[in-house]
């Protein structure tokens, strides 16, 4: 029986995922640097053989890639059916490739071989990207909690959550927490590529009819770029600014970061003591060499402090709304908050 492959736009692609297991017939490498949320790699090649076809295609043409790309995939094709029958569901399993070609193709009627019905993405990974970032350029109803370093706006918006508000936890989906000092104790980050499509599902996820809280955050979290689109997009967003005393948000700090080893510390003063300059990177390691703790924070906040306040000076007038409090209890704080925000909904 004829072989027909059966193809679905990026939207249509999407919504199956809920009942269907996703395949990525990409190589390893281009996995890893992103790939569909919840998708599992079967790659038609590994790395060194992609390269390979990728040279005989540039040097020799279609054909002798073809035939090359057989001759290294054959060995191993038992492999990788065993492994699509082993995810299949139902007798049905999305596939995709880079743009929806010959890898996908291929990986389609070997599937088919073994009863499976495949569904494969229309243009592929390309495809998926350009569907995800005109979604995440989309105007949404933000409301961005600000606020001084130090100011527990993590955990209000974990109470927020709790509360039923929609969260989304840019910092979480980065693994860093967004300072010189955020991959303090934090897994490796995901490529900037991943985060927007970790992304792209978790505002997804949201209802439409209610605000999506988020965290007020720097173009880039640690190594993680925020997709301009999506970044454009928030800059117009309210923004309420949690603000309290250094004195308020010391003891928090020193909680923090004494968890960690002071090395590490040191090494995050390192990389920022330009910005720093010369005499305050020097003034917060002596203090961190003999233990004194409140005395480098506070170094770090003063520097800090003044960058974040000359950010939202920037911001357009009425944009930002303060808040002034005096404790830095994160209950009192949600409260505070809320009712900041009664009056954006």
């Amino acid at each position: 029986m004829a072989f027909t492959l059966n193809t679905l736009p990026a939207d249509e692609f999407l919504q199956l995922r809920a009942s269907l297991p996703l395949a990525d017939v990409r190589s390893p490498g281009e996995y890893v640097s992103g790939h569909i949320p919840g998708a599992v790699n079967i790659p038609l090649f590994d790395d060194a053989q992609r390269a390979e076809v990728g040279t005989v295609y540039r040097r020799e043409g279609n054909a002798r890639a073809v035939v090359r790309g057989i001759d290294l995939t054959a060995p191993g094709m038992s492999g990788k059916l065993k492994s699509g029958l082993k995810l299949a569901a139902g007798g049905k399993l999305l596939v995709y490739c880079w743009r929806g070609g010959m890898r996908s193709e291929a990986m389609a009627w070997l599937f088919s071989l073994g009863g499976i019905e495949p569904l494969v993405l229309t243009g592929g990974y390309k495809a998926y990207r350009n569907h995800i970032l005109g979604d995440l350029g989309r105007e949404r109803n933000y409301i961005i909690l600000g606020g001084l370093t130090g100011s527990g706006k993590t955990g209000i918006l974990r109470r927020m959550k709790s509360a039923g508000e929609q969260v989304t936890d840019l910092e979480g989906l980065a693994s860093h927490r967004g300072s010189a000092f955020g991959a303090l104790g934090q897994a490796l980050q995901p490529s900037s590529e991943h985060f927007a499509n970790m992304l792209y599902d978790d505002l997804n996820a949201h209802r439409a009819d209610s605000p999506v809280w988020l965290e007020d955050e720097s173009r880039n979290i640690g190594t993680v770029f925020m997709p301009d689109p999506f970044f454009d997009r928030i800059q117009s967003a309210p923004v309420i600014a949690l603000m309290m005393s250094i004195e308020t948000r010391m003891p928090r700090l020193v909680r923090e970061y004494t968890s960690f080893p002071v090395e590490e510390i040191m090494a995050s003063v390192v990389k920022i003591s330009k910005r720093l300059g010369g005499d305050r990177a020097r003034e917060t390691l002596d203090a961190l060499k003999r233990g004194d703790y409140p005395t480098a924070i506070r170094v770090i906040l003063e520097y800090y402090d003044k960058s974040y306040h000359y950010g939202l000076s920037k911001r357009p007038q009425g944009q930002v709304i303060y808040i002034n409090t005096e404790t830095d209890d994160e209950d009192v704080n949600t409260v505070l908050v809320m009712q900041a925000a009664e009056g954006l909904r």
